[in-house]
């Protein structure tokens, strides 16, 4: 018998019909900067993407750096098929949450790099305390694409210091790789010096005597630290691959401010692991002592029960309403009583108190 063309799914034909009309959005509007770099000095006037790249190969020096931020597809693919970028790179560029990594693609290098950004906090008040992008960079021979994602990932200031340094910007698009490692790397350093203060400030608060345990500050730090941790050491691989020219296209002068960058960042993840091992010592600490004093509580509630049960038990011997009980109608009966609980009271009381249990 003859097969059965699969029919269309009417429920899918209906959700796309109903689907509003995409709107897209042209290049221009992602990009934050785009510029001309020649014999390290900024061409004047201003570029678009497609006439910046025009411009360098039709006079063949120099170098187009384009910055975006948060483009979307449709502005992506415009800059992918002008620049001839890899879809596969293209896509980690627009949805991001990559860890940091090192891809070559034949004389294109894609880097992907985690930012991070310390947050002023109440460490007894639940919030984030390090704020995270990514920075992703499409380095080819003749030009830089760099694409950001978070607001605290400004590449403004590294352009500015770069074409106020000639001298680097000669190096072409391998100098804006250095320069926005190394800037990277310093927020780091910036991040860990910040985050140094808050180990200091949960370590006096876990061993001063009588104060409160802040169980749910170190909770919260140490959640914060391992996201650094996150961001932070898996840098350590690329940094030392561009460093040692296994990435290649790079000039053995900007591998040596690469080393340099990469020295930086291992002094960074070693903070980072101090952090994190003290962090998890003060945890450790912290549960130690919330055990110790809820075992003292329940000494003292186990001590005040152990006193309460002896008029309860007296009191309960003579309810019981019997008419032949001891000194039931003696006139002293009942002072006698109540002076013999008062004693006995008193005596658990003075030697719980010996055995410091009250």
């Amino acid at each position: 018998m003859p097969s059965i063309p699969a029919l269309p799914s009417i429920r899918g034909q209906a959700r796309v019909a109903g689907a509003p009309p995409r709107i897209r959005v042209p290049a221009s509007e992602a990009i934050v900067d785009c510029a001309v770099y020649r014999g390290g000095h900024r061409l004047r006037g201003k570029f678009s993407h497609s006439a910046a790249l025009e411009e360098v190969r039709e006079q063949g020096t120099g170098f187009a750096w384009v910055g975006l931020h948060e483009p979307d597809e449709g502005q992506m693919a415009a800059i992918a098929e002008t620049y001839g970028l890899h879809e596969l790179a293209v896509e980690d560029a627009v949805h991001a949450h990559q860890r940091p990594k090192l891809e070559r693609y034949d004389d294109l290098l894609f880097v992907v790099l985690r930012t991070v950004k310390y947050v002023e906090h109440d460490l007894r008040i639940p919030s984030e305390i390090v704020e995270t992008g990514e920075i992703m960079i499409f380095m080819g021979p003749d030009f830089v694409v760099t694409v950001r994602h978070g607001d605290h990932t400004h590449l403004s200031g590294v352009r500015k210091d770069l074409e106020a340094n000639p001298e680097q910007l000669e190096f072409g698009p391998s100098a804006v790789l250095h320069a926005i490692a190394d800037h990277v790397v310093d927020s780091y350093l910036g991040a860990a010096n910040a985050l140094e203060q808050d180990v200091d400030e949960m370590e006096e608060a876990v061993f001063s005597p009588g104060g409160d345990v802040p169980i749910d500050g170190l909770y919260q730090l140490k959640r914060e630290i391992v996201e650094l941790r996150r961001s932070v050491k898996p840098l350590a691989t690329p940094l030392q691959s561009l460093s040692r020219g296994a990435a290649g296209s790079i000039p053995k002068e900007v591998r040596r401010y690469l080393r340099d960058v990469s020295d930086h960042h291992a002094t960074v993840s070693e903070r980072i692991t101090e952090f994190d091992e003290t962090i998890s010592a003060l945890v450790d600490t912290a549960s130690a002592k919330i055990a110790i004093r809820q075992s003292t509580d329940m000494r003292k509630i186990s001590a005040w029960v152990a006193i309460a049960a002896v008029p309860t038990m007296i009191a309960g011997i003579y309810g019981m309403n019997f008419d032949n009980m001891p000194e039931l109608h003696w006139t002293y009966g009942y002072p006698l009583v109540v002076g013999f609980v008062a004693l006995v009271c008193g005596g658990l009381f003075f030697t719980f108190r010996r055995n410091h249990w009250l």
